[in-house]
């Protein structure tokens, strides 16, 4: 898809007066559609999409057809209630344009039907909240239906969360996942992104280009403080923690990512070899919390280093969580072929 940055100074119409988030926050949700879906939303000559953003305000897109994967990952950035009417549109047209689906000219409305968001492993539990009272919220006030998965996508720090109901319910419901996403933006620092690929493409290089701060980058439209959260100065609290002093490094980033309790050991290593080798190879400070930050028992890693150190620590925290995972999923097969026999 072309870029249509031309656009972008509608991304953020100004709607209401909800001072939490502020309507000029910028909001960027993506969705995992099938390669099928994904010519329904661009349309012919690009024609749906362009009406989709003349519509809505928002910058819309969708990723590159690659051969052999079915799934292709659609963007939408806006301010949150301009982003929540583009999802209505687009999953309205989706379900339109499929002549199975029993939609009548007297009850569109009435139609049951999805919409795959990938979201940040470290903002569920803000989705989620406590005991999951606000995701609770969020189904009752949409009335939408929500499944979180429970496993990140291969290569990433993302999970789906599923999205059930009426074109409009699943409108409804995105305004607040939004909402939600922007109140506690700072989590999402240093999410690695999912791209759909072939399995044998995974394993390779393309792991090195997967890394982004995805509710970060374009947040700030009016330009309030777009790096805020992510630049520690030389003594800051973030940056105190780390076991070694904060050199003045003007560029430096503070990035964290939770990590779930029964993962801390297989990073941390015997005696924390696994760790300390992480730090020699990024030249990243890491310093990790001692108890979990919330009810999910997750404990938060705080990353702090150049952007460049700080990707080669994510990339090397994330070949260790695979590692370990494979190596879980592995044993449980051997466990179970051993009680077969």
């Amino acid at each position: 898809m072309p870029s249509d940055s031309s656009r972008h100074e509608n991304a953020s119409p100004t709607h209401s007066r909800s001072p939490s988030p502020s309507p000029h926050d910028t909001l960027t949700l993506r969705a995992l559609v099938s390669t099928k879906d994904a010519g329904v939303i661009i349309g012919r000559a690009g024609k749906n999409v362009a009406d989709l953003r003349d519509q809505t305000g928002v910058k819309a897109g969708v990723s590159k057809v690659i051969p052999g994967v079915h799934e292709r990952v659609l963007t939408v950035t806006g301010s949150v209630e301009a982003v929540s009417k583009a999802y209505n549109l687009i999953i309205s047209q989706l379900v339109t344009s499929t002549p199975s689906s029993p939609v009548t000219a007297s009850s569109p409305s009435t139609l049951h039907t999805s919409i795959r968001l990938l979201i940040s492993h470290n903002l569920m539990g803000t989705i989620i909240g406590r005991s999951g009272l606000k995701i609770k919220a969020i189904q009752d006030g949409s009335g939408a239906r929500m499944v979180a998965s429970k496993e990140m996508l291969p290569q990433s720090t993302e999970r789906i969360v599923e999205v059930q109901g009426s074109p409009e319910a699943i409108g409804r419901a995105v305004e607040e996942i939004g909402k939600c996403l922007l109140e506690d933006w700072e989590r999402g620092l240093g999410t690695v992104l999912f791209h759909p690929g072939p399995a044998d493409d995974r394993a390779g290089n393309r792991r090195g280009h997967t890394y982004s701060s995805s509710y970060a980058g374009s947040r700030r439209s009016n330009g309030d403080a777009p790096l805020r959260g992510r630049t520690s100065p030389p003594g800051s609290p973030t940056a105190a923690h780390s076991p070694v002093s904060s050199p003045p490094a003007a560029n430096l980033r503070t990035q964290n990512i939770s990590i779930p309790s029964d993962m801390v050991g297989c990073i941390i290593g015997r005696s924390g070899t696994k760790i300390t080798e992480i730090r020699r190879l990024s030249g990243s400070k890491i310093s990790i919390a001692k108890t979990p930050h919330d009810e999910t028992g997750e404990r938060m890693f705080t990353i702090v280093g150049t952007p460049e150190a700080n990707e080669k620590a994510l990339f090397l925290l994330y070949n260790q969580l695979e590692s370990e995972k494979e190596r879980r999923v592995g044993r449980e097969a051997q466990q179970q072929a051993e009680m077969q026999d």
